[in-house]
């Protein structure tokens, strides 16, 4: 009788430059565009205004362009990095467990890192840190690694929609609760009280950002994600998984493999998207500007409302529109620019924190407060722009990120080689 032979187990090693999808590149390097117009508010200011409502004395400027931030970027680029992360993650279980690898492990190890790279993140550069919520919901993702495309965009919608019944119903009942007089009065000074300590540490942090220490600066930026940033795990963590989910399901259905072959499904992406999209973000801007995030109010339930259901919807036209665009040569030659900022999106991102915490904080030019949103987009544009070139010059010497090139390292158990041999 013949010996049965088994098949050796493949090292696994990183995705090979070959093996990479263009236009998921290209979505990545738009990605960092929103991701950054939406952070600088949040750099140039305490973390805790995004819970108060525009001030009135600010200028009309500001004003419009926060409503475009909020239109526009809000909620649609972190959806867009979820979405391309849970593709990314069954990609990569594709062709490891076809070199015949084990991918759990694997992927548990580079989560571990990601979290890893969260936390120096978040509490030596800035609070505003999302690698962590990654990290952590990353493993809740691998639950769901051999599960059917449908199945995948029935548990995204459940966690879309879920939530925003579950919050309905909170807010209804506080709304109701108001038009008893006695309770109305509790819930008002409980509200007043909640405002209050808000308004503490917002003071607290614009003081130490704009001319504190670098020590107190890293105790107020560690105080403000522990206050805040975890805070995003119950606000965003939903909507993240679920995005997940999405990217999922497009891995699956090939989607961004054969990008001509689904030119009718972006198009109804593209119109029914943007439609919907467009006014139910119109709704949430036009209310969120004037409403305090912390008052559970009927304006704020709309808001919330609105842009939860429209906000994935508006990321899918964003993706939709792109994806057509790259199907024609000229605009294809166009995208092709964003591709190198997308293949080390992770030092792009950490990057820009760096940048805007060396512009706003005390330690650098000190210029916290002191910008407006309209400036903050300027700003936004100047920073990207520039950064377009600069992943160019790297990814012409070098194979890798230096953040992604050390989180394969790592990854692998062995260092990986960096330098582009020409």
């Amino acid at each position: 009788m013949a010996a049965s032979t088994v098949a050796p187990e493949v090292a696994p090693v990183p995705v090979q430059p070959a093996e990479r999808i263009q236009i998921v590149d290209i979505l990545r390097g738009f990605a960092l565009f929103g991701i950054l117009l939406v952070n600088m508010t949040i750099f140039s200011a305490p973390f805790q205004s995004i819970l108060f409502p525009v001030p009135a004395d600010t200028p009309w400027f500001d004003r419009v362009a926060l409503w475009i931030i909020h239109c526009l970027g809000e909620g649609k680029f972190y959806a867009l990095f979820s979405l391309l992360f849970g593709l990314g993650m069954v990609l990569k279980m594709e062709r490891i467990e076809g070199r015949s690898g084990h991918f759990g492990a694997l992927y548990a190890r580079r989560l571990l890192i990601l979290l890893a790279i969260g936390m120096i993140h978040a509490f030596l550069i800035w609070s505003g840190d999302i690698l962590i919520i990654y990290a952590l919901l990353g493993f809740a993702l691998l639950l769901f690694r051999k599960a059917k495309p449908r199945t995948l965009l029935i548990w995204a919608a459940g966690l879309i929609i879920v939530p925003l019944l579950f919050m309905v119903a909170s807010f209804g009942l506080v709304i109701w609760a108001r038009s008893i007089p006695e309770a109305a009065r509790q819930i008002d000074a409980s509200i007043a009280l909640t405002a209050a300590d808000y308004r503490t540490e917002f003071e607290r942090a614009a003081q130490v950002y704009a001319t504190g220490n670098i020590v107190e600066v890293t105790q107020q930026r560690i105080s403000d994600y522990v206050s805040m940033g975890l805070s995003s795990l119950l606000v965003l963590g939903f909507n993240i998984l679920a995005m997940f989910l999405v990217g999922a399901a497009f891995a699956k259905l090939r989607l961004f493999h054969h990008l001509a072959a689904h030119r009718q499904l972006w198009r109804r992406l593209l119109i029914w998207g943007g439609i919907i999209g467009l006014i139910g973000n119109a709704i949430y801007a036009t209310l969120i500007m004037d409403t305090a995030r912390y008052d559970p109010s009927l304006p704020l339930l709309i808001a919330i409302v609105a842009q939860g259901m429209s906000a994935p919807l508006l990321m899918l036209a964003y993706v939709s529109a792109i994806c057509l665009l790259a199907l024609q040569p000229t605009w294809s030659q166009r995208l092709n620019a964003l591709a190198p900022l997308g293949q080390m999106a992770l030092s792009n991102y950490l990057l820009q924190s760096i940048v805007c915490t060396a512009i706003f904080y005390s330690y650098g030019l000190a210029l916290f407060g002191k910008v407006g949103a309209a400036a903050g987009m300027a700003l936004t544009i100047v920073i990207y722009l520039l950064q377009i070139p600069l992943s160019h010059w790297w990814k012409q010497r070098f194979l890798y990120g230096p953040v992604e090139w050390l989180w394969r390292s790592f990854t692998y158990r062995k260092w990986q080689p960096i330098w582009r041999h020409v």
